[in-house]
């Protein structure tokens, strides 16, 4: 008697795709992250005088929050930065209001990117692995925004006060950076530590494949804590006060990833053991 033969067909996220497939998913990702980033950014763009004066240039002025916070502490850091902003090309202020748009799209919109790449990731993951990673949009997101918030209200505005109050030998020369310089200095002092916050994020993803262990990470700590420090002293006033301030954040998330590395490596061990 002869069988007749059934064809399992697969549906939704199990489905078996190809290579342009899989392309074709991946673009249209990419084209709805990119038009998120778009759409915040006209919506920064349009709200130019909030951005610039409170936002861009809210480091400058004495009432900033972290001035008030401080205050107590250090009495440099009462009044604020001294130092005016100029433009020196006729297209610059433009330049830089678009430039300035696109990166707080961005950083706005980072949710929402990561949602997207974390949508085309999830599918090819198993369902253990789905829930081991379960809140990672949410997890991702938080430290990113962390960071930023955590390089604009401390490491900007005690840099601002280091920087552009540095005296060599004369009075003659007085702090009038270009709008351009501003700008990249605020860029340079948030969006790295964003990045730097998503640490145990990095390290979760690379012990699950091999590439990172706890071991390795207690093994190096104190050549991690000369770095931190080394960092903080660089970007802050020399004083042990600031410099503890920025690292001893950085040194917590590096004993946090430990931690994670240390539970993912267990994890697989009971797995393999089983």
């Amino acid at each position: 008697m002869a069988t007749k033969k059934v064809e399992v067909v697969k549906h939704g996220e199990q489905a078996e795709m190809t290579f342009l497939e899989h392309l074709e998913v991946l673009r249209w990702h990419i084209i709805r992250s990119l038009a998120a980033i778009a759409l915040f950014a006209i919506v920064m763009f349009l709200s130019n005088e909030f951005i610039f004066d409170r936002v861009l240039f809210g480091p400058k002025y004495a009432d900033f929050p972290t001035y008030r916070w401080f205050c107590p502490l250090a009495e440099r850091m009462c009044d604020g930065p001294t130092f005016s902003v100029q433009t020196v090309t006729v297209e610059e202020k433009f330049i830089t209001h678009l430039k300035v748009s696109i990166i707080l799209g961005i950083v706005v919109a980072f949710p929402y990117i990561f949602w997207e790449i974390w949508s085309f990731i999830k599918p090819g993951l198993y369902p253990k692995e789905r829930r081991a990673a379960r809140g990672m949009v949410w997890i991702c997101s938080g430290l990113f925004l962390l960071g930023i918030s955590f390089g604009y209200y401390i490491i900007t505005p005690f840099a601002l006060i280091f920087l552009t109050g540095w005296q060599i030998a004369t009075d003659i020369i007085v702090s009038t950076p270009t709008l351009t310089s501003y700008v990249n200095s605020i860029t340079f002092y948030t969006l790295p530590a964003g990045i730097v916050f998503e640490m145990p994020i990095v390290v979760y993803f690379l012990s699950k494949i091999g590439l990172m262990s706890p071991q390795f990470m207690r093994q190096y700590r104190r050549m991690a804590i000369v770095i931190i420090l080394v960092v903080s002293g660089i970007i802050t006033p020399p004083d042990v006060l600031t410099q503890f301030l920025i690292g001893i954040p950085i040194f917590i998330l590096y004993e946090v990833s430990i931690v994670i590395s240390d539970r993912v490596v267990k994890a697989q061990e009971k797995e393999m053991a089983e």
